[in-house]
């Protein structure tokens, strides 16, 4: 049998990931430290281990007792704006935890690892962004995210670890957290409005995102390992329509049958337009589904009302505060 680690499977993408690999026949392995995930999101059949990628001992000890064929590495602190402000965070968990990773599994000879990166990674290069794009990442988590990528496809020519990179953008859905107030406007705004709180908007809201429902990407993720084609490639993967934030906001009130206050608050140093082209993707992944931003609502919204709300987490350990929007105090 395939046997593949999935990390973060306790999480949003990665849960949903780790779903289709049993589906695939896969045995899967499910490691998290249940920082931003939760234990009920893991499918039935895998196996759990409580615990991050941060910790090198763990790691070299689960490598050793699993015969893993595939890594899927979806374990992220992804709060890309958050970033700045918790860079040393930031890059021991999606860097350094990373390198832990595929350290051992060069050792272990694993057959091909699938790195979960980030649209973020462009910066502001005008969209649709492409891959061939040579990426100019703006914050620490885009940084970090990019060195990953980097380091495979060095370790590819060192070592002969075989790649798949994915870089989705503003992914929702199902599973998804929240009670995040950092990271994932769309559960932001649904939290907000089942605490008949006003939906916070930074800026004029004219920001444009392209957002990608998770039902439509998940099978093709985990997929991957089984066409050639895929191998040590680069793929943006998400939606291809473009919204403002405003429409967003305006879209998740008219799902959720309701009307709210909408709250600027002050711009955040952000990109302003995000949305990235899929050609690649399309063509050589062949996804067989396409869920619309309101189909989509509906399903997470659905999902939304029996799970019930999630009060703000709040991030203890903010290692800088100059410059760090008031919103994130409160």
């Amino acid at each position: 049998m395939t046997v593949s680690l999935v990390t973060g499977g306790a999480g949003f993408i990665g849960s949903h990931v780790a779903g289709e690999l049993i589906k695939l026949n896969h045995r899967v392995i499910v490691l998290d430290d249940l920082s931003g995930g939760f234990e009920e999101n893991i499918p039935d059949g895998a196996i759990f281990i409580n615990g991050s990628i941060t910790n090198v001992k763990l790691i070299e000890d689960i490598f050793n007792k699993y015969e893993f064929d595939y890594v899927y590495h979806f374990a992220a602190y992804a709060a890309e704006g958050l970033s700045h402000f918790i860079k040393r965070f930031n890059y021991e968990n999606n860097l350094i935890g990373s390198i832990n990773l595929i350290n051992e599994s060069v050792k272990h000879k694993i057959k091909c690892f699938v790195f979960t990166s980030s649209i973020a990674v462009y910066g502001s290069t005008e969209p649709p962004m492409i891959e061939s794009t040579t990426p100019k990442p703006e914050d620490p988590y885009a940084i970090a995210k990019y060195a990953v990528e980097q380091d495979l496809m060095a370790t590819k020519e060192m070592f002969g670890l075989n790649y798949i990179i994915f870089r989705p953008h503003n992914v929702y859905g199902e599973k998804q957290n929240l009670g995040d107030k950092y990271r994932n406007v769309i559960g932001i705004f649904i939290n907000q409005i089942r605490q008949n709180k006003p939906l916070t908007i930074f800026g004029d809201g004219k920001q444009t995102r392209a957002f990608s429902y998770i039902g439509d990407m998940a099978f093709s993720m985990a997929n991957s390992i089984n066409i050639k084609e895929a191998k040590n490639q680069v793929f943006n993967v998400g939606a291809d329509e473009e919204y403002t934030i405003i429409e967003l906001a305006n879209a998740v009130l008219k799902s959720m049958k309701t009307s709210g206050e909408i709250r600027h608050v002050e711009a955040r140093n952000e990109v302003v337009h995000a949305w990235a082209n899929h050609d690649k993707f399309n063509s050589i992944l062949k996804p067989n589904s396409f869920t619309s931003l309101p189909e989509g609502l509906n399903k997470m919204i659905a999902w939304a009302y029996k799970t019930g709300t999630k009060p703000a987490s709040k991030f203890e350990n903010i290692e800088i505060y100059e410059n760090l929007p008031p919103i994130w105090l409160e």
